[in-house]
């Protein structure tokens, strides 16, 4: 099985992917989540995993964009707890760094430490990059923050870990297939959007359509429509218990709504269970 991730050996994206997968898998790593998309749309990977949301910085709004402009279906999601850990050449001891480098998000996240010492600070386009860097260009006194997957591969040695300010970080993920139509009978997810009408009231009576069916509506998030100055498409995610009531509720968004466009019905990675539960570790 061949998986497209967003990012570098030993990125976070890596973790998510053997944690749904297992470890018998071949990577494809690929430098922009579009280019993750294109892989799984083209059938260059069999599924895709991006990154979506972030308990703390919110939203990955590019991403939305990718959902609505590549024919894909949302196979699954994942959750990971970011622990981010400073890492280099083994050895290296804390007095001799000099400068720390690390995608500029995961610097942000590790601050409070970093403030502790008088280091430069180098940013780069990627956790797992930066590890890669330290460890091929033998940087005797560079570290770099990424996953404990990036110190195995690289071979680096970590001087602190879990160094993240938040320790409650998580990172949702979705995994992404080419469009099938395969209905899982014990789907408790979907992820769609919806278009409105730009006048008063018309988002509020599609949202009444969920009123009285037994489904939650975990997430609602709007993004812009390019070609449509200030008109927007709205993200829902929906959680339920069977099925009947996931698609009686659609039913009555489409009577309402100008278009509704599911991305997939899926299984829950917020639910424990032994298939393909929550991840919360690495």
């Amino acid at each position: 099985m061949k998986v497209a991730i967003q990012g570098y050996e030993g990125s976070f994206h890596q973790i998510v992917a053997h944690k749904y997968f297992g470890e018998r898998i071949e990577i494809i790593s690929c430098p922009t989540f579009r280019k993750v998309a294109k892989c799984v749309e083209e059938g260059s990977a069999d599924y895709g995993v991006i990154a979506i949301e972030n308990s703390i910085a919110g939203s990955i709004l590019a991403n939305y964009k990718i959902l609505q402009n590549h024919n894909l279906q949302v196979a699954g999601e994942g959750y990971l707890r970011i622990k981010q850990n400073l890492m280099a050449l083994p050895g290296t001891r804390l007095e001799d760094i000099k400068e720390v480098q690390s995608h500029p998000m995961a610097l942000l996240q590790c601050m409070d430490y970093l403030e502790e010492h008088d280091w430069k600070l180098i940013e780069s386009e990627d956790t797992a990059y930066s590890a890669r860097e330290v460890a091929q260009k033998q940087l005797k006194n560079t570290a770099a923050i990424a996953s404990t997957l990036s110190a195995k591969i690289y071979g680096l040695e970590i001087l602190a870990e879990d160094i993240n300010t938040i320790k409650e970080n998580f990172t949702r993920f979705m995994i992404l297939k080419q469009r099938d139509g395969f209905l899982d009978p014990f789907a408790n997810k979907a992820s769609l959007y919806f278009k409105t009408k730009h006048e008063r009231g018309s988002l509020l009576k599609v949202l009444e359509q969920t009123k009285d069916e037994n489904v939650n509506l975990s997430k609602l998030q709007s993004y812009p429509i390019p070609s449509e100055p200030w008109h927007y498409l709205f993200h829902i995610d929906m959680e339920f218990d069977y099925l009947d009531d996931y698609q009686r509720t659609i039913k009555k968004l489409e009577e309402v709504a100008d278009e509704v466009h599911v991305y997939g019905v899926y299984r829950s990675g917020f639910k424990e269970s032994s298939d393909n539960g929550k991840i919360i570790e690495e």
